[in-house]
């Protein structure tokens, strides 16, 4: 064999060896991209949608409206300021609450 045959040879073994494994699927940078798309789908959205509606139901507190705080105290809502909320709790017991402590809320309408 000469070596421009032996050079044929090998360039024609080149050219037919099979692609690398992964194709465009097996690149770091598109799987981690893939994995962003994920995390954002499935974790960040949901989260960014709870917040909304957490804020327009605190928005939309009225006096009357029963509700249960972060720490677990069911009540009645007997005032509405601008950053806090006095929780009617029974007869004679009324505590001022942060709004962002009011985790659930029942409108009266709903409650009859």
């Amino acid at each position: 064999m000469t070596s421009l045959q032996a050079l044929i040879s090998f360039s024609t073994l080149a050219e037919a060896a099979p692609p690398p494994p992964g194709g465009i699927l097996g690149s770091p940078f598109v799987m981690m991209g893939l994995m962003v798309v994920m995390f954002y789908f499935l974790l960040i959205r949901p989260q960014q949608r709870q917040r909304k509606e957490q804020q327009a139901r605190i928005a939309a507190l009225q006096n009357g409206d029963k509700v249960v705080t972060s720490a677990g105290i069911h009540g009645l809502v007997h005032n509405v300021k601008e950053h806090t909320v006095v929780v009617k709790v029974c007869e004679g017991t009324m505590i001022e609450f942060d709004k962002l402590a009011i985790t659930v809320v029942h409108k009266k309408d709903a409650a009859k």
